[in-house]
């Protein structure tokens, strides 16, 4: 027994990655489930059980008449975690694909975020140039405060966000990313 954990110590545990182990990589994953009651909870619990962390977490139903539901998962993790994570969600029963986009090929992700910011005079004006630029579209506004609506890249709204705080930044509310592969197949067609 003494040996045996002498030889864990040595080892690098994929759950707990060492210093030598700083590859962490993120990775898009799509995940058709059958839409049942406790499915996302199945799938959350994945993760949280073996400490694996979730960036972004987007879910929706995508075929009312074959109730299946797309997860749409961004996590990051050393490649052999990635593996991991993959590998247990396809043995969840209600899970019916697993795809890294990541790796599976060309994809497009995109976020929408509510951004919220007040302000009068100089910094109103400021704001409103700004979400030109940037193509946000205010979508509600009052004397002392706009709401914008912003779609693009994680970073885009990033970069949105980070130069709205100098200018009165109140709140904001992100829906996670969401993505598909490129082309003409379904996700049925991803085998």
């Amino acid at each position: 027994m003494n040996q045996t954990r002498k030889r864990n110590r040595g080892t690098k545990s994929v759950y707990a990655p060492g210093p030598e182990q700083e590859n962490i990589e993120s990775h898009t994953l799509a995940i058709i489930v059958r839409n049942e009651p406790g499915v996302l909870a199945r799938v959350i619990g994945l993760f949280t059980g073996r400490g694996y962390n979730i960036d972004s977490l987007t879910v929706a139903e995508v075929d009312h008449e074959e109730t299946t539901s797309r997860i749409t998962i961004v996590c990051s993790g050393t490649p052999d975690v990635i593996i991991q994570i993959k590998a247990q969600l396809e043995q969840l029963i209600p899970v019916k694909r697993v795809r890294d986009l990541t790796i599976f090929g060309p994809h497009v992700e995109r976020e929408l975020a509510l951004v919220k910011v007040a302000g009068t005079g100089d910094t109103r004006i400021e704001a409103l140039r700004l979400a030109d630029v940037f193509r946000a579209k205010p979508v509600d506004s009052t004397l002392e405060s706009f709401i914008f609506e912003i779609t693009g890249t994680t970073e885009k709204v990033d970069a949105f966000i980070d130069l709205m705080k100098p200018l009165g930044l109140v709140d904001v509310s992100r829906t996670g990313i969401a993505a598909i592969s490129r082309g003409a197949t379904t996700h049925d067609d991803l085998d």
